[in-house]
């Protein structure tokens, strides 16, 4: 049963890393396999589906998370996480709270090999920066 999950989520990776390539990211309609006509076909919303990006990733997260709580002092914690693909790599994005340190330390790991792909600390200033600059962007995509 194990190898059978295995050998899908492999051909899915595949699948979905053949499509990135062609494209540089998935194309998904509000419901898959709706069929679109006149105005509504070519407006194709470009975004990677959780699922898609899943597929892709070869490391588990907990794998990452370790990785990432590595990089910081002893007591500092989760604050939040994604998978997302940032300039065309796959990664885990980790928010942590770091005790007697305001802001947080964003940290990003290789969701295909687990290796450390950027770390960077965010005072309060540029994490609210950074919020209103992606609420923007949540707007403009409606």
């Amino acid at each position: 049963m194990f190898k059978v999950i295995a050998l899908v989520a492999a051909l899915a990776a595949t699948a979905g890393a053949v499509g990135a390539q062609a494209t540089g990211t998935y194309k998904a309609t509000a419901k898959a396999g709706a069929k679109t006509t006149g105005a509504k076909r070519h407006k194709i919303v470009k975004r990677e589906s959780a699922a898609a990006l899943q597929a892709e990733a070869k490391i588990p997260e907990a794998t990452a998370r370790a990785t990432a709580l590595k990089q910081v002092p002893a007591g500092s914690s989760v604050k939040k996480y994604e998978l997302e693909r940032e300039h065309g790599t796959l990664i885990y994005s980790y928010d942590l709270t770091v005790p007697g340190r305001t802001g947080i330390e964003e940290i990003a790991v290789s969701a295909l090999d687990g290796s450390l792909v950027a770390r960077e600390h965010e005072t309060p200033k540029m994490e609210k920066k950074e919020a209103a600059l992606e609420a923007k962007e949540k707007k403009a995509k409606k």
